[in-house]
């Protein structure tokens, strides 16, 4: 099970709503719930934004995994990342992004995930 499923679940029970309830709320089927919590079907960014409002919680925190803060109050998954692509690329691109609001890098890690991936992931 992906980390958005557990998540998607996991706010969810916090609120108290079954899967019938957030399925009205979202707008979609109880089978589509079904399928985001197993992780059998992933949404796609208008619908994650959608979970994200009706289950109140910013959409960057229910696409990531689970927060485990390191020694140093850094995101241990944020070393590794800076690491790995280097620290002038990462301050680079910090800086770029923190000019864009969630939504437009929601959608911009949408069309990165489409030239990766392909089309029509939903």
């Amino acid at each position: 099970m992906s980390n958005l499923a557990k998540n998607i679940k996991a706010c969810r029970e916090k609120r108290n709503m079954t899967q019938q309830e957030l399925a009205i709320r979202v707008r979609c089927g109880t089978k589509t719930i079904e399928k985001y919590e197993s992780g059998e079907q992933i949404p796609d960014m208008q619908t994650v934004m959608k979970l994200s409002t009706v289950l109140d919680i910013p959409a960057s925190e229910l696409l990531e995994q689970e927060y485990q803060p390191a020694a140093s109050g850094i995101d241990p998954e944020i070393e590794k990342l800076v690491q790995e692509i280097g620290v002038k690329k990462a301050k680079l691109f910090l800086r770029k992004a923190k000019e864009f609001s969630e939504e437009d890098l929601l959608r911009v890690m949408q069309m990165l995930y489409e030239i990766k991936y392909g089309e029509g992931v939903k």
